[in-house]
């Protein structure tokens, strides 16, 4: 029997199909046979899930494909579980479900708590498994059976149902230190670097551990990595019991046998039991308040242990410990590690390595037992910490470290893309300071856009040199910029404000539309102003809206038209000459347009000028708002020709500034280039 279809609103709906918010609403409005709401409650508008996977199923609208949509829709349920039985407890026992199901082959729906609890009593007799969490509340076990079987049903096995409900732990609210967070790029350049498949043993077997399971992900992407997950024998410990417990589950649905999988509620491997391959971990979160630098150089010391020859460890763990800079004390320990000759390579991570933690820092070492002769009293050094950890940084750095652990010293012909083989002695006498590469990597000196660095800097030079050409034609042709302005003598003009401009059909005031973050998309067609691109604190064009999405959001929008004033008012007071229009304002920005064809017309750019010279408009330092509306303010009312005249010195003006602004984007070219090539060391200024 199937669960109960999750209740879904318009941003769920969104959500499910991958698509911005006011997309569903277009949909609703274009499509009759999008599904029709079940209910409503106060603002919110609520849909049947399974009619909107069905539509969307059918219609192929949306960015999410076929395969990913009713895995979606379940995690939609589950989400409203969680917030009814707790994170937890809903993970622990449909978990469990799916474990009895992957033991028996059998259906889990359609029977009674005591039938239930006769079966698993009789499946996990030990309570390996899941006897406790189904056999504590029987009644809630029989409720989520359907709900398991949707999963299964939707990712085709128990395994990848559960695996489904492990990689949305976060967003039904299972978190904290414990439960582990590493980013899906940070987990997959672990399996790279551990190399499973280069360590099975001579009959394909492998043999990993890890003394801090948390969830198992690293276990379980290890064992993954195999060709087939049965020639796996996993040892690992973790001190809570509930993630102990759930660790075995999803190692037994990852494939693992039976017999050959022990997971132990606690802190302690039993690596007795059989040889290690490999070692991965991650080393337990702990605040900075608290967190001691020594145990985590120690518990290094004591996987080091574990290493057979030819065998590795990979260690993710804190920055400021593994990385940092350290006390001579805790300096001392993390130099008996690196003299040991174990460490085989130390790599500094980019932030957000830890998604759900951003302000932690990580570091990943890898340690291997008796080295190949050419690594041998070397260190790899890699910093890799501003950069994005993406696929192709995940490829390359992985390639360098196996690379290093294969040939040593000479990488097989090849350079280090992220770092340096240092000599462990050269790091003595600064073991105290931060563990990172003492220069570019040789790469980095001799790749393309280095070579090319002083090239593109004369390529600089040269349109600098066309810029300022430009700029000189323009000055010979037009000569000085000469305004012929003088003071003013005889009567001063009369002044006009801005309402009665208005009223006189002079001026046409424009509101600015509340454009809502969500909607702002920087592959939109149409750009966005508001106060801080008037105020030129955000570049003209960085904020965009979609043209589709205006019209269903924003019916009555309308865009500028050239040569709009577009002006905010406040404690800062900014304006600007839309001269291509087409864009949206923002409000609090607001459009004053000109009517050219009135009596005593303006003009944009005379009118920005004379609203710039109007102290009234700004408002004083801390205050919210200017000291009178813009409607209250008086412009001199300039007769018609001295209009003219002015926005013909102003027009000048403005294209002298755009020649000049031409030079000063040559010279910023010139000076990036130059401060990236001297901070590597790859430019040089001759003594000619």
């Amino acid at each position: 029997m199937p669960s109960a279809a999750p209740r879904l609103s318009l941003a769920d709906i969104a959500a499910l199909a991958r698509v911005q918010r006011p997309v569903v609403s277009t949909w609703r409005r274009r499509h009759p046979d999008f599904p029709a709401a079940v209910a409503e409650e106060g603002n919110r508008t609520w849909f049947d899930g399974r009619a909107v996977a069905d539509w969307l199923t059918t219609t192929g609208l949306g960015n999410t494909s076929a395969d990913d949509i009713a895995p979606e829709l379940a995690a939609h349920g589950l989400v409203r579980l969680a917030e009814e039985i707790g994170a937890q407890r809903l993970v622990s026992v449909i978990g469990a479900l799916l474990c009895l199901h992957h033991t028996d082959d059998k259906p889990l729906s359609g029977t009674t708590p005591g039938a239930l609890l006769a079966r698993v009593e009789r499946m996990d007799p030990d309570d390996e498994f899941f006897l406790r969490e189904l056999a504590e509340d029987p009644g809630l076990s029989v409720r989520l059976a359907p709900v398991a079987e949707d999963l299964i049903e939707a990712a085709y096995s128990p395994g990848g149902a559960h695996e489904h409900l492990m990689s949305h732990r976060h967003r039904l609210g299972l978190t904290g230190p414990d439960t582990g967070s590493l980013s899906p790029e940070l987990r997959d350049l672990v399996v790279a670097v551990a190399d499973p498949l280069g360590h099975a043993s001579g009959d394909d077997t492998l043999t990993v551990a890890d003394p801090h399971a948390l969830c198992g992900d690293l276990l379980h992407d290890i064992v993954s990595a195999l060709d087939d997950p049965e020639d796996s024998t996993v040892i690992a410990a973790e001190r809570s019991p509930e993630l102990a417990r759930l660790t075995r589950r999803r190692l037994l649905l990852a494939g693992v046998p039976e017999i050959d999988l022990d997971v132990q509620a606690g802190g302690e491997l039993e690596e007795g039991l059989a040889d290690l391959d490999l070692i991965v971990t991650t080393l337990p979160y702990q605040a900075g308040e608290s967190r001691s630098r020594v145990r985590a150089l120690e518990e290094i010391e004591e996987l080091s242990v574990l290493l057979r020859p030819g065998r590795t460890a990979v260690v993710v763990g804190p920055a400021d410990t593994l990385v940092g800079e350290l006390d001579p004390g805790t300096a001392n320990i993390r130099w008996r590690l690196l003299s040991s000759g174990l460490v085989e390579s130390v790599t500094t991570l980019p932030g957000g390595a830890d998604p759900y933690r951003p302000w932690y820092g990580c570091a990943l070492w890898t340690l291997r037992r008796d080295p190949v002769t050419d690594a041998r009293g070397r260190v790899l050094v890699n910093d890799i910490g501003s950069r994005a950890l993406d696929g192709d940084t995940v490829r390359s750095l992985a390639e360098d470290i196996l690379l290093w652990r294969a040939e040593g010293h000479h990488l097989g012909g090849h350079d280090a893309r992220y770092g340096l083989p240092v000599p462990v002695r050269d790091m003595k006498d600064r073991r105290t300071e931060p563990l990172v590469p003492p220069g570019p990597p040789v790469s980095r000196v001799v790749s393309q856009t280095v070579r090319d660095r002083p090239a593109l800097i004369a390529e600089a030079e040269t349109r600098l040199s066309e810029a300022e050409g430009r700029a000189r034609v323009h000055a010979d042709e037009q000569g000085p910029l000469r305004g012929a302005l003088v003071r003013r003598t005889g009567p001063l003009p009369e002044r006009v404000t801005v309402n009665a401009l208005i009223r006189q059909n002079r001026l046409t005031s424009v509101k600015g539309h509340r454009i809502a973050d969500e909607h702002i998309d920087p592959d939109g067609q149409l750009p966005v102003l508001g106060p801080d691109e008037v105020l030129g604190r955000a570049p003209r064009g960085g904020r965009r809206v979609d043209r589709l999405v205006l019209a269903a959001e924003y019916p009555h929008a309308a865009l500028t038209l050239p040569g709009d004033a577009v002006y905010t008012a406040g404690a800062e007071f900014g304006v600007l000459v839309d001269h291509e229009g087409s864009s949206v304002v923002s409000f609090p920005a607001r459009v004053l347009r000109v009517n050219p064809q009135a009596r005593r017309a303006l003009t944009p750019r005379v009118l920005a000028l004379l609203l710039e010279g109007v102290r009234s408009v700004q408002g004083p330092p801390g205050s919210a708002r200017s000291p009178r509306g813009i409607g209250e303010v008086a412009l001199p009312d300039l007769h018609p020709g001295e209009v003219a005249r002015l926005d013909a010195v102003l027009a000048e003006a403005e294209r002298r500034r755009a020649l000049l602004d031409e030079q000063y984007a040559e010279l910023d070219t010139i000076r990036r280039l130059s401060a990236a090539g001297f901070a590597d060391g790859t430019l040089a200024a001759p003594d000619n």
